[in-house]
């Protein structure tokens, strides 16, 4: 062979081993950029703060999301979107794109929380005892951004980008019902975002493998015999037997599991008597419990029972134990997809700057997030929205909890980039996909 054709292999080889890299970090990058620029048109911004206005104006509960649902049919309608709904009750997926593989879906939750809105403004919810408490009238806007991205740029996609609305995740399991119903039917991969009222505005965070905890609920009726407070021996006290099982629960972290493999349990309820002299029959106690691996999660939920159940006979009561298995469903451990964890940073650094893509610990909280990884490849990060030139914002779950509607422009930019990019790059067979879902739990 003679060294032209030498010199011309080597050039055709390492030209095939860089196309993906150029890809990843060329085009493909200008098309991050486009998306974010779009984001920030001034028109865009201020249809997303409406929409989110609305939504939270009116939060609705778990399956219970109609009027939510409604307004996001009604915009899918306006951009020419189709979709398919209902799929779980109230949640509905739409499809942008060639209608061809490959599938890639971009998901927002729907549903709000039971909680009484202290903050006092405009737009402050009209629902007594209803509120968008962690941001999921946020997530529906980013998505909706998301969609009328995507949808002016249909022509520069090559596959078909799923949108994701999903009734109640707060506990509900909304996920696994979007599931059965066929949400992901011939999905490759899927993306969420979850606003985070700690990091700085235009920064977002995550890591590859466990990120958030499986977690379960109990709830425990502690039964003993009712009588006088000033007669304490003609009683069997229910609320003594309930302390010492409170106490005894502590100890199932503290002293069996290991210090290394992080585990919670909290008991959160606690109910029992009416009357300052007056011993009840009985009393009911609930928590939940958490951790990372199917083994120290299924260890805990044996353990609970034996010490629930064991405590209350030491003290002559008799318990009866419910997990919650049909209300509140066990949810697993959120796990990212290694790969996929490498191809967010990518696109993540081309939309925000790399210095502004951050790996995080681990956290005890859970999302149901993590149903749809144990179908298909999936990764779950966080959103920054913190301006500091500003008041701090309280973190979700509280009655005081604030969106900066700043964030939207990014989270619908940074929606958009990874769908779009996601089949930009499967077109080039770049095995980003390489390791298959989880089975953790």
């Amino acid at each position: 062979m003679s060294i032209f054709r030498w010199v011309t292999l080597v050039w055709v080889v390492f030209f095939l081993l860089l196309t993906p890299i150029l890809s990843l970090n060329g085009s493909s990058s200008d098309l991050s950029t486009r998306f974010l620029n779009y984001a920030k048109r001034e028109e865009l911004v201020n249809w997303m703060v409406g929409i989110r206005r609305k939504i939270h104006e009116n939060p609705e509960l778990g399956y219970e999301e109609f009027e939510t649902s409604k307004l996001i049919r009604a915009e899918l309608d306006k951009m020419g979107i189709e979709y398919k709904y209902p799929l779980a009750v109230t949640g509905l997926v739409g499809f942008i794109g060639t209608g061809k593989p490959p599938f890639v879906a971009i998901r927002a939750d729907m549903d709000a929380l039971s909680m009484q809105e202290m903050v006092e403004w405009e737009h402050k919810s009209k629902v007594p005892g209803k509120m968008h408490a962690c941001g999921h009238d946020a997530h529906v806007t980013m998505l909706l951004g998301a969609a009328k991205i995507l949808k002016e740029h249909q022509e520069e996609l090559k596959g078909t980008v799923v949108l994701v609305f999903q009734p109640a995740e707060e506990g509900g399991g909304g996920a696994k019902k979007m599931i059965d119903e066929g949400a992901l039917e011939n999905v490759n991969a899927i993306f969420g975002l979850h606003i985070d009222p700690s990091l700085p505005i235009g920064q977002v965070t995550s890591r590859p493998g466990p990120l958030l905890a499986g977690s379960g609920f109990f709830e425990a009726v502690i039964s003993g015999k009712g009588g006088h407070a000033a007669l304490p021996q003609q009683s069997i006290d229910p609320i003594l037997a309930a302390s010492n099982v409170i106490v005894s629960l502590q100890h199932l972290v503290s002293r069996e599991a290991d210090p290394l493999d992080s585990q919670v349990v909290t008991v959160a309820k606690f109910q029992g008597g009416g009357a300052f002299n007056v011993i009840p029959d009985s009393v009911t106690i609930g928590g939940t419990f958490r951790a990372f691996s199917r083994e120290s999660f299924m260890q805990l939920r044996q353990r609970i029972e034996e010490v629930i159940t064991g405590q209350a006979s030491v003290q002559r009561c008799k318990a009866t134990i419910n997990f919650l298995q049909n209300d509140k469903p066990f949810f697993p451990p959120t796990i990212n997809d290694k790969q996929l964890h490498k191809y967010f940073k990518v696109v993540a650094g081309d939309v925000f700057g790399i210095d502004k893509v951050k790996d995080m610990q681990p956290l005890m909280g859970s999302e149901d997030f993590a149903f749809y990884q144990e179908v298909v490849p999936g990764y779950f990060a966080f959103i920054g929205m913190q301006n500091e030139t500003r008041k701090r914002l309280e973190y979700v779950h509280t009655p005081f909890f604030e969106i900066n509607e700043d964030v939207f422009p990014y989270g619908a930019a940074l929606h958009a980039s990874l769908a779009a990019r996601y089949l930009l790059e499967s077109q080039l067979e770049v095995p980003l996909l390489e390791e298959k879902h989880h089975d953790e739990l």
